[in-house]
């Protein structure tokens, strides 16, 4: 059986744990089931700097052609495709090959109209970024998708489910399973699987009002509830709310939920264009001053200052890159 040509095109910013992950799975599936076989090229989408972990690979113009599967790994969005490598991707998506994605990989086949029309699994971190630039693709917070040639991948450790899920499509769930086994998983998790962490293992407690209380907060951003409301509705006194959040988060609900929209607020300045005062509204706050007000005392800078510094930065870094290609 000729084994199945898989290119993985990475950007520099990639985890060498998923370079590794792919390696190690791959390893496993042959030698587990010897038919199994995958030819792997490690293709550079851009010169890799001098780092502690030296990557494999080769740069993409000497092995993209030949790839039947083309894997893109990238831990943040890329501002811009080098040259020669759009055309590239679109003539393997007119050849019918499988393109997937890890991660921020899914931002080159966006920019290229790849995924026009297509459900498509993001980061949870991206959504808002993403949804603004690309409202034709359907983006979901599962943990991978595959929808006809694409397959996408929230990020992280997502990746070995999606490797998982391409080897059940090759070679069958026993193989996967054995897969698994091997890496002493508990279970394969499904792609319609929430990325997100249990809320009670992020906040590093298991009472059942305080998960209750905080998820109430998590989906009333815009509108928030008062205090007295909250306990109501999670059946504790106002008095007992305000025991629970200062025993396990240090904090009493009232600040909590400040945190909560004001990281909120930040996240949407950072990857929208809205304007301050709509995402102020849409985070609770009442008013632009207010708004900066409660921003500033939490940031130490206003929502404008913390938006221009961002956007400052990532033109600096591009210019640096532009710099370094040139």
């Amino acid at each position: 059986m000729t084994p199945v040509h898989l290119g993985i095109l990475y950007w520099p910013d990639v985890r060498p744990l998923s370079l590794t992950l792919i390696d190690e799975v791959l390893h496993l599936a042959a030698r587990l089931q010897p038919e199994a076989q995958y030819r792997v090229s490690y293709l550079q989408a851009e010169a890799l700097a001098d780092t502690a972990w030296p990557l494999p690979g080769r740069p993409w113009q000497d092995g993209l052609a030949d790839c039947q599967r083309l894997l893109l790994l990238a831990e943040e969005p890329a501002r811009s495709l080098p040259e020669g490598l759009g055309e590239a991707l679109l003539a393997k998506a007119r050849d019918g090959a499988l393109l997937a994605a890890l991660g921020a990989g899914i931002y080159p086949l966006a920019q290229l109209g790849l995924l026009d029309g297509h459900r498509v699994a993001l980061h949870w971190r991206w959504q808002d970024d993403f949804t603004e630039r690309f409202p034709q693709v359907a983006a979901t917070q599962h943990l991978f998708v595959w929808d006809s040639q694409r397959l996408t991948a929230c990020g992280g450790m997502a990746l070995l489910d999606m490797l998982l899920a391409m080897l059940t499509q090759d070679h069958g769930a026993e193989l996967a399973g054995a897969i698994a086994e091997e890496l002493v998983l508990e279970r394969i998790r499904e792609s319609g699987e929430s990325q997100r962490v249990p809320l009670r293992n992020r906040l590093g407690a298991s009472h059942p009002k305080l998960t209750q209380a905080v998820l109430l907060m998590e989906t009333h951003i815009e509108e928030p509830l008062t205090t007295d409301e909250i306990a109501q509705q999670v059946s504790v006194s106002r008095r007992q709310l305000e025991r629970i959040f200062k025993q396990f988060l240090n904090r009493v609900p009232s600040q909590y939920y400040l945190e909560l929209r004001l990281n909120r607020a930040r996240q949407m300045l950072q990857q929208t264009s809205k304007s301050i005062i709509q995402i102020g509204l849409s985070c609770g706050f009442s008013s632009g001053p207010h708004f900066s007000s409660a921003y500033r005392n939490f940031f130490g800078v206003t929502p404008r200052d913390d938006r221009n510094q961002r956007r400052g930065a990532v033109a600096g870094e591009a210019a640096a890159g532009l710099a370094e290609r040139g």
